[in-house]
């Protein structure tokens, strides 16, 4: 019921506002659980891929990458499918996947900032709305003004304000909680990038002995 009334006296605004918490609600939920689907262990990861690779399971690899969610697996796939189809160039190949995997995970972060920003903008706009309709009513009357007369724009001044603070400071503290898991996925990801790049430099001459023994025959 308070809430009711805190909106009625707010105005038009404080629609405004509550429809911007829905949406800045909604992005937050959805890249939580898209973070939380997609941080695995990186570690445990590469090193069950090497002790594959070591055997030569291209496919076996690839299958593991492939059932394993998040950007790093299927970075480690994109790197793994170069290396098998001889490319010498593995950093160029990881560097086009990130070029996929990057903006998927950024994706709609900019909405949570941008709502974060606007919302004590739109509770400044009620407010400045609701103190020209007190000098508008101070205007009109000229022999007896009452404090019951003013109350109602003065509320919707305070209210506006004091939506926007409310919308804006779970914002920027949701954005930043974001903003980590996103580093730290992102750093997961040069790990992982980094260790398969120095296994295969390592395991190379090894790798290709058979091809050349096949060769020779």
């Amino acid at each position: 019921m308070l809430f009711f009334k805190l909106m009625k006296d707010g105005g038009p605004v404080m629609w405004i506002i509550l429809g911007c918490s829905f949406v800045a609600m909604f992005v937050f939920i959805e890249k939580w659980f898209q973070f939380h689907r997609e941080q695995i262990n990186v570690k445990e990861l590469v090193k069950g891929l090497t002790n594959v690779l070591k055997r030569d399971g291209f496919i076996e690899a690839i299958s593991l990458c492939d059932n394993t969610p998040g950007p790093a697996a299927r970075l480690l796939a994109a790197s793994i499918l170069a290396y098998e189809r001889g490319s010498d160039d593995l950093r160029q190949a990881i560097e086009d996947a990130n070029l996929v995997e990057i903006p998927r995970l950024e994706r709609h972060l900019n909405l949570l900032a941008t709502v974060g920003y606007v919302a004590p903008l739109l509770g400044l706009l009620g407010t400045v709305l609701g103190m020209m309709e007190a000098f508008q009513t101070i205007h009109a009357k000229t022999v007896y003004l009452s404090v019951a007369e003013l109350s109602g724009s003065i509320s919707m001044a305070l209210i506006t304000t004091a939506g926007g603070l409310c919308v804006a400071i779970p914002c920027y503290v949701g954005f930043n909680y974001l903003i980590a898991r996103l580093n730290s996925i992102t750093l997961d990801m040069e790990k992982a990038s980094s260790e398969i790049i120095n296994f295969f430099e390592h395991h190379k001459p090894e790798l290709s002995k058979p091809k050349s023994t096949v060769e020779e025959l």
